[in-house]
């Protein structure tokens, strides 16, 4: 059996008991998201036959987002995480209780809508918290198997979660499904609440010019900061609407249907899910080395993908290449973020780091407006020309290629 001859490293997160139990418990919430994403944008066409209440629906599900992250962040600072995470996760599953009930119980769109929105800010909430409160359950050595491990968490959900949807939708209505999501949250929050309290934090005095201050005059004063956070936001805007944009190249370059979706997708989650394992199992010490290649890497893979849609073979591997790449540069900004900021500021600077998720929908409206006047291979290659850009402009940025994880010790 693989790794049953070799002793867990303390470099691995699974090799400590809270974060088994954070994952494992979480594991499962993060398969039901998935599946009630599906649920509920089927149930809405189902009940509306309107694409703009789809629209609506997301809207309601991404704008928490960008208006209760930093609130997240503040109560991440501000109160024991555990319980702030543990309380979240138990918002969701009473939110998504009345989800369940305005299905099986169909009245105005609106009432579902404000029990959607009400969700997400319990989702966006719970975010910002998770993020910060990873960094509790494991010593420095083993943080980037964590982050990894919570992100192939994440990509397990996104391949297992829309299968089980499909599969339960085929012969059941979707409400019951979103009552077995509500229990997995709720195991989630019983396994959190489980844990103990995370390592002593050094007491969160309030700054008198408030949290919000206290959190841009750091990044005001801290350069590497600043250059992280400017880092992620061309390829978050254009680099990762790949996946949106992907049906519009796929019918104009390959002249393929849903079925070479799919299959591209599928290529590029394998992809993403290997770049999680192998930062789970061998952790970087280079962290902005790595950094700056996996972008470059991810860049250049953007733009093989583009010139290989007439052959299938090399079309597939360089987005898997994509969705490797890819992962590995997220990850290790991620990563980065946490290795530079102080833990009293953790939640909040997390909260800010993690709004640059609402950039993608931004990128796929501009490149689906380049595809409207200019073509789809245009759009393609402003993915990865405009992401081979961002690389160059930060290439010389010494600070970024010396971050590492080697003696960081998060007392400091």
């Amino acid at each position: 059996m693989l790794l049953t001859s070799k002793k867990p490293s303390p470099s691995f997160a699974l090799f400590w008991r809270p974060f088994r139990i954070y994952w494992g418990g979480t594991l499962p919430a993060r398969i039901g998201e998935w599946a009630d994403f599906i649920v509920l944008n089927w149930a809405v066409l189902q009940l509306s036959r309107s694409p703009l209440d789809l629209g609506v629906l997301n809207v309601c599900r991404l704008l928490p987002i960008f208006l209760f992250s930093w609130l997240g962040g503040v109560l991440a600072d501000r109160l024991p995480r555990r319980q702030v995470l543990a309380a979240s996760l138990l918002g969701m599953a009473g939110s998504t209780l009345a989800i369940a009930w305005l299905l099986h119980e169909p009245s105005s769109l609106i009432w579902l809508f404000a029990a959607v929105f009400v969700r997400s800010v319990f989702m966006a909430i719970e975010t910002a918290v998770r993020n910060a409160y990873i960094a509790d359950l494991v010593p420095g050595a083993a943080l980037s198997s964590a982050i990894s491990l919570h992100t192939a968490a994440l990509h397990i959900g996104k391949m297992f979660g829309p299968a089980a949807a499909g599969w339960w939708l085929a012969s059941m209505d979707g409400a019951p499904l979103l009552v077995v999501y509500s229990a997995l949250l709720i195991a989630a929050a019983l396994a959190v609440s489980s844990l103990e309290d995370g390592r002593p934090r050094r007491p969160a005095v309030r700054p008198a010019e408030g949290d919000k201050g206290e959190a841009i005059r750091y990044i005001r004063d801290t350069p590497l900061i600043r250059a992280l956070l400017a880092l992620s936001l061309i390829p978050m805007t254009f680099g990762f609407a790949y996946s949106a944009v992907t049906p519009l190249l796929v019918d104009a370059l390959a002249k393929g249907d849903a079925g070479d979706f799919a299959l591209l997708l599928s290529v590029s989650s394998a992809g993403a899910l290997l770049g999680t394992a192998w930062l789970s199992f061998r952790p970087v010490e280079a962290v902005g080395k790595w950094l700056i290649v996996s972008l470059l890497a991810f860049s250049l893979s953007l733009l093989l993908w583009i010139v290989s849609f007439e052959h299938q073979l090399l079309c597939l591997a360089a987005m898997a290449l994509a969705g490797l790449t890819g992962q590995l540069y997220r990850t290790l900004c991620r990563l980065a973020v946490q290795l530079t900021v102080p833990d009293q500021l953790r939640g909040r600077i997390m909260s800010i780091a993690l709004m640059d998720r609402g950039f993608i929908p931004l990128g796929t409206l501009l490149l689906t407006a380049i595809a409207e006047y200019a073509g789809a291979k245009t759009a393609g290659y402003a993915m990865g020309w405009l992401c081979l850009l961002c690389v160059l402009a930060f290439w010389r940025r010494k600070e970024l290629w010396n971050i590492s994880t080697g003696g960081r010790t998060w007392n400091d």
